[in-house]
């Protein structure tokens, strides 16, 4: 009796040891596969805008399209989606049913699945309606408006800056489902666009003193936690040029968008104030596709 109760304890303490060695097997493994190699680095995360992605004829302006030159196929693309963007048209109040209304297509090449329109209806000054219209071209989404003005006044905050506008602009990237990466640059010049400018950056402008360069045409940086932002200066914005910024995330998904007027100075060169940095810039960015990463 003492002899199988000797051997019974000896048979557990086998197993929970034979468990415990198989246990700590699994956590090596674990560890093996999570955990990148001594001297190898560990896999960076994709970029929302990949520095490459602009084309080498970089975008300095959108086009706005007269109606009647647009394509056949555009014209008729237009004509379909009229009535779904008169009823969405008429839930924002924009009564689209009243007045004369004018449109011009969105030339977007960063969001190409997709016809923009421009629709306005001038009553004289201080009774403007302004909206713009997304259409999918493949047939997969959905008709989207982005409105701009009514009679004058934002619907609800400013449309550059504007939740609806935001979210409308995600919705668009996302049916999109592009073949390769958008250009970046294009890509805030359009948002620019739908949210009612008419952007245009041009060459830098030159001083008469040093004869430097002002301000680039614009900027990417991505930052080492993922996403991007991009910044530029829209030069026909009158009185004042403005300053655009888009915070992108890690996954392509626009999450603020600002628009302000550009510091202004009578003098030839403008010294701009130090800005504070959290990381080290590996390398400097501007519209020509170079990169600025935030280590």
């Amino acid at each position: 009796m003492e002899r199988s109760r000797i051997l019974f304890v000896v048979l557990a303490i086998t197993a929970v040891a034979a468990v415990s060695t198989a246990g700590e097997a699994q956590t090596a493994q674990d560890l093996s596969i999570k955990q990148p190699r001594q001297g190898q680095k560990a896999a960076q995360r994709p970029m929302t805008f990949p520095p490459d992605s602009e084309a080498s004829g970089t975008a300095t302006s959108i086009e706005f399209r007269p109606y009647g030159q647009m394509t056949q196929q555009d014209q008729d693309l237009a004509m379909n989606a009229e009535p779904v963007i008169g009823e969405r048209a008429g839930f924002a109040g924009l009564e689209f049913n009243e007045g004369k209304w004018n449109s011009r297509q969105i030339v977007c090449s960063a969001l190409p699945n997709h016809l923009f329109l421009q629709f306005m209806r001038n009553n004289g000054t201080g009774d403007v309606s302004v909206f713009s219209a997304s259409i999918p071209r493949g047939g997969e989404g959905q008709v989207r408006i982005i409105p701009i003005l009514r009679r004058g006044y934002s619907l609800f905050s400013p449309a550059p800056i504007n939740a609806l506008t935001i979210s409308v602009f995600n919705h668009i990237r996302a049916e999109e489902q592009p073949e390769k990466a958008a250009e970046w640059l294009a890509t805030g010049l359009c948002y620019a666009a739908l949210a009612g400018a008419h952007p245009q950056i041009g060459p830098a402008e030159v001083t008469e003193i040093q004869k430097l360069p002002t301000a680039p045409p614009g900027m990417l940086m991505i930052p080492s936690r993922g996403g991007a932002v991009i910044s530029f200066t829209d030069r026909s914005a009158t009185p004042r040029p403005m300053e655009w910024t888009m915070t992108f995330n890690d996954k392509g998904k626009l999450l603020k968008a600002t628009y302000f007027a550009a510091h202004k100075s009578k003098e030839k060169v403008v010294a701009r104030a130090p800005v504070e940095v959290h990381g080290m810039p590996t390398h400097a960015s501007d519209a020509n596709a170079k990169t600025t990463r935030i280590e």
